[in-house]
């Protein structure tokens, strides 16, 4: 099947609701955060209860939108309008309180907006015999997440952290009025709930090996995304390059999905979601083995590659599992990821304290990771030797 220009602008604004809702909504606090703690004297607990408090919502709307079976689109949009408000809320409210409710907003409306938006291209690409495509939908991270990298310290140098916010609220409104624009013919149908039925049981077989590892990868990974930009602006020697790094983790993280997925089509996916855990841990490791340039842009980049890569990969697969189930399945996997990233934050900043270090925390975010890797390792083996029934074919991961 070709794709035509319909088909480009129904992925096209879909990428664009994830640059928004992931890539600068939620991501664009890592490179804002080291100048809110200075000019507003937070502690990294403070910086981390903020980052959790975002997480928490995510966690809400993510388990939520799993049940949204009608009017998906209008929701969404609904979902886009509060998420932008949110954003530039932020840089017109001077208030920690008042900050912490508009992060659980932000991450409420992203937890909506991933998989809604997940499930409306996702279904839509795969009526049109095109689910080819779908890796390409998850750059919107990657894009949003260069552009506030770019754009936050030349925002800073002229507004503040303030005008950060503010800024890259404007360019979410300009994301989301291309979108109105680019799916003004887009109908999607309401779905009706899957009947219960062995073949609808997702928590048996692998599923629930790879849920349980996504989770604990959400729990490791957030501890990066987070701080990284953070930890590398309190290093005297590295601080020029603080706002270099997240622009590589950006950069790294669009192609990634494409990427990801070529390599899922050729190879086995236990096999590539284990190199994609295997070269995160060495990434979120590196700044605690050496404390160089190259380490900690690698390490960056690292970032970048290999998340986006386990969040299409996973969604992928749960997808090809439960293709009629697809909003409950991505539903599923991201509430436990979430659950993850709210738990993370909060270990990071008490670490910190503790140690005094940022060490401590990478190497916690590493040691758990490193679990992820082994309890899917360990799930894949167990299933390997009871095969399940799904769509009514033998599946094996």
């Amino acid at each position: 099947m070709f794709i035509n220009r319909q088909h480009l602008s129904v992925i096209l604004g879909g990428i664009l609701f994830l640059a928004v809702a992931m890539g600068i909504s939620r991501f664009a606090f890592t490179p804002i955060l080291p100048f809110m703690r200075v000019d507003e004297n937070l502690s990294f607990t403070q910086g981390g209860w903020l980052a959790s408090s975002n997480y928490i919502g995510y966690f809400i709307g993510a388990l939520w939108a799993g049940f949204i079976y009608k009017s998906k689109k209008n929701f969404l949009l609904l979902n886009v309008v509060m998420n932008v408000n949110s954003i530039l809320l932020m840089g017109l409210v001077d208030s920690y309180i008042i900050w912490i409710v508009l992060r659980f907003i932000a991450g409420l409306t992203s937890g909506f907006i991933f998989v809604l938006t997940l499930s409306i291209v996702m279904d839509y690409l795969a009526a049109h015999l095109l689910t080819r495509w779908s890796g390409y939908l998850f750059s919107g991270i990657g894009i949003g997440i260069a552009l506030s990298g770019l754009l936050v310290p030349f925002f800073e140098a002229s507004f503040r952290w303030q005008g950060s916010w503010f800024g890259l609220g404007l360019l979410s409104v300009l994301f989301l009025a291309t979108t109105l624009f680019l799916w003004r013919h887009l109908q999607v149908l309401n779905h009706v709930k899957a009947p219960k039925s062995e073949d609808s049981n997702i928590w048996r077989g692998f599923m629930p090996w790879l849920i349980i590892a996504y989770g604990l990868e959400g729990l490791g990974y957030i501890i990066t995304g987070t701080f990284l930009v953070d930890i590398i602006y309190n290093i005297e020697a590295l601080s020029a390059y603080a706002g270099y790094s997240w622009v590589l983790a950006g950069l790294a993280a669009i192609p990634s999905a494409p990427i990801w997925m070529k390599l899922m089509s050729r190879y086995s996916t236990i096999s590539m979601l284990a190199l994609a855990y295997a070269m995160q841990i060495i990434g979120i490791l590196l700044p605690v083995l050496s404390q160089s340039v190259w380490s900690v842009l690698l390490s960056a980049i690292s970032f970048g590659f290999t998340f986006v890569g386990l969040v299409t990969m996973s969604t992928a697969y749960a997808r090809q599992l439960y293709p009629k189930q697809s909003a409950y399945v991505v539903s599923i996997l991201t509430t436990f990821y979430a659950i993850g990233q709210i738990i993370g934050p909060v270990i990071a900043g008490r670490l910190e304290t503790y140690f005094l270090t940022y060490k401590a925390p990478l190497l916690f975010a590493g040691g758990t990771v490193t679990l992820a890797l082994i309890i899917l390792l360990a799930g894949y083996f167990y299933s390997r030797k009871k095969p399940i029934h799904v769509g009514h074919e033998m599946t094996q991961p």
